[in-house]
């Protein structure tokens, strides 16, 4: 708001500042039914705590209920529920009041979809190493062909505290998507274990596990893990000589893994082991007979 003052600065004077609904805006680009869609509104002078009452509406007269709240520096941000039996082409706005104020307005309008249906959601495969190229996919009824959504990964802790490791753009064709993803194990210290982990978990300590989401206007659908889990699983490569480099040809290893347990085995006539299902974290290598 812009003011113009054009009196005598040498005495006092009252100014009347007249308070303004500056926008009434959705947050998203579309109403799906049976999910909320956010909106924001902004104001100017209208005083803290200012009472303001939303009204949701669709062109073909839906109601999509009402909001009641009070404006927190000149802002307010709420949701209203879009009907699960939503027309298809159908239009959505609300109507915006603050009574004390005298303030009224209305939205714009965004389209209206029917409920999302994703099904299917799956990873190509259980278990994955580093480099591993893995496919993504879900079938999704419910929004029209090439809309763009979003898949979240995320590592699965058994606290739900989830870590989010990557957002990759998918496009729905023919009512499903499919992508791919390169894993790449990105060392944690949260994954090695502590005493007090291998004590909670009975002296098993879980390899990293992933499960995937489908974010659309900013709903996840997904977050039960209704991807399944992918896990995580390394190998090792040892090489052993002496000290003129002659392979240490049969010669007895055993293996300390994170998750406090051992393996054992003996190397090959080239002095080589490889040795699969090794869980991320420290590990040391131990030759009981040298």
């Amino acid at each position: 708001m812009s003011l113009k003052f054009t009196k005598s600065t040498d005495s006092e004077h009252k100014l009347k500042l007249e308070s303004s609904l500056v926008s009434a805006m959705w947050t998203c680009g579309r109403a799906i039914g049976g999910q909320q869609a956010t909106f924001e509104i902004v104001t100017e002078l209208v005083g803290e705590g200012a009472p303001v009452k939303v009204t949701g509406k669709s062109v073909k007269g839906k109601k999509l209920g009402k909001v009641q709240g009070k404006m927190r520096r000149n802002h307010f941000v709420g949701a209203l529920d879009i009907p699960e039996d939503i027309e298809p082409g159908d239009r959505v706005f609300f109507e915006v009041k603050l009574p004390k104020n005298s303030l009224d307005g209305q939205s714009e309008q965004i389209p209206a979809f029917p409920p999302i249906r994703i099904a299917n959601m799956s990873w190509s495969a259980t278990e994955a190493r580093r480099g591993d190229t893995l496919t993504l996919s879900a079938d999704i009824k419910g929004l029209p062909e090439e809309t763009e959504v979003a898949v979240v990964i995320y590592e699965y802790d058994r606290d739900q505290v989830h870590d989010r490791i990557v957002e990759l753009p998918a496009v729905v064709t023919s009512e499903r998507i499919e992508i791919s993803w390169e894993y790449q194990y990105h060392e944690d210290t949260d994954e090695i274990p502590t005493q007090e982990e291998l004590d909670k978990y009975g002296g098993q300590y879980n390899p990293p596990e992933y499960f995937f989401t489908i974010k659309v206007e900013g709903v996840e659908y997904g977050l039960k893990q209704e991807s399944g889990l992918l896990l995580f699983k390394d190998w090792i490569e040892i090489i052993a000589t002496d000290r003129l480099g002659r392979p240490l040809e049969n010669e007895k290893y055993i293996i300390h893994k994170s998750d406090g347990t051992t393996v054992e085995g003996k190397l090959n006539a080239e002095g080589i082991a490889k040795v699969d299902n090794i869980p991320p974290g420290r590990y040391r290598v131990e030759f009981p007979e040298l």
